[in-house]
């Protein structure tokens, strides 16, 4: 089954208790891209594919000043960023929007996207439009998961292409839906930018019971879920649970989930051709 035909099922419906379950693993890669930002007083900052909120209002707190906005595709998702910014007080203003349509109606000084590109397929175009919605010498930062080759997610590919379940599910799942942080230099140096781009394995510890399976719950199993009736559903995380317990075995520390991701920041030209300082 291709992406196409998966979306003629029904979006994917993505649930925030579920994605927030490992929320400080999930949130260490957010604070690293941030970091890396060398702006200092940017005026207007976009958060795209920005999920619950949590990630967004760190870009408030550290740039107190700028407009900041977030959008995501997730009615649940901006459901849940608006009781985050409520709770907080910040003023954030998230809509639902799809980041493959989004325009700006002015330039942007930041444009940030975390853990969403792997989604879109073709997204090195969507990269070039968004470098070209930046105001000179602002900054393009993004994170995408690179273990596409972890057990993970070929056990998942398997198990989808699997006699069982392949009328359903077969070629779901892209088995290289990302560059590495080389090619996405290159990509994005072709376009003028200074691009810092770079890879980090994290050896995730995580707890509780089927700790690999509840991560992969809320991200890369939302689309198998959703093309799938309840019954169905209960059956493949049976068979793919099981997997996933002998390909990550529970230690007495926990269960180690080694995490490959792939960080850049692109800076566009001051002006003309100059490159940014």
């Amino acid at each position: 089954m291709s992406r196409e035909m998966a979306a003629a099922r029904g979006p994917t419906v993505w649930d925030p208790a579920q994605y927030g379950v490992f929320g400080a693993e999930r949130g260490r890669p957010f604070d690293e891209l941030l970091a890396r930002i060398p702006l200092r007083a940017p005026g207007h900052v976009v958060d795209l594919g920005c999920g619950s909120g949590e990630h967004t209002l760190k870009l408030a707190r550290r740039w107190p000043d700028a407009a900041v906005e977030g959008f995501d595709a997730s009615p649940e998702m901006i459901a849940a960023a608006r009781q985050v910014a409520s709770a907080a007080e910040a003023s954030v203003r998230f809509t639902v929007q799809d980041v493959r349509r989004w325009r700006p109606a002015r330039p942007v000084d930041v444009i940030v996207s975390n853990a969403v590109l792997h989604w879109i397929p073709g997204h090195e175009d969507l990269l070039a439009r968004w470098v070209g919605d930046l105001a000179p010498a602002g900054c393009l930062a993004f994170q995408v998961p690179g273990n596409h080759a972890a057990p993970s997610h070929t056990l998942l590919r398997e198990l989808c292409d699997s006699p069982r379940w392949r009328d359903r599910l077969g070629g779901l799942l892209d088995p290289g839906p990302v560059r590495d942080a080389a090619g996405y230099l290159a990509l994005l140096a072709d376009l003028g930018c200074a691009v810092d781009a770079w890879e980090t394995t994290y050896v995730q510890v995580l707890g509780g019971d089927d700790a690999v399976l509840e991560w992969v719950k809320g991200t890369t199993l939302r689309p198998v879920l959703a093309a799938l009736d309840p019954g169905s559903a209960r059956d493949f995380l049976a068979e793919y649970g099981a997997a996933l317990r002998a390909a990550y075995p529970p230690g007495p520390h926990g269960t180690l989930f080694p995490f490959r991701r792939i960080f850049v920041v692109a800076r566009r030209p001051r002006s003309g051709g100059d490159p940014p300082p």
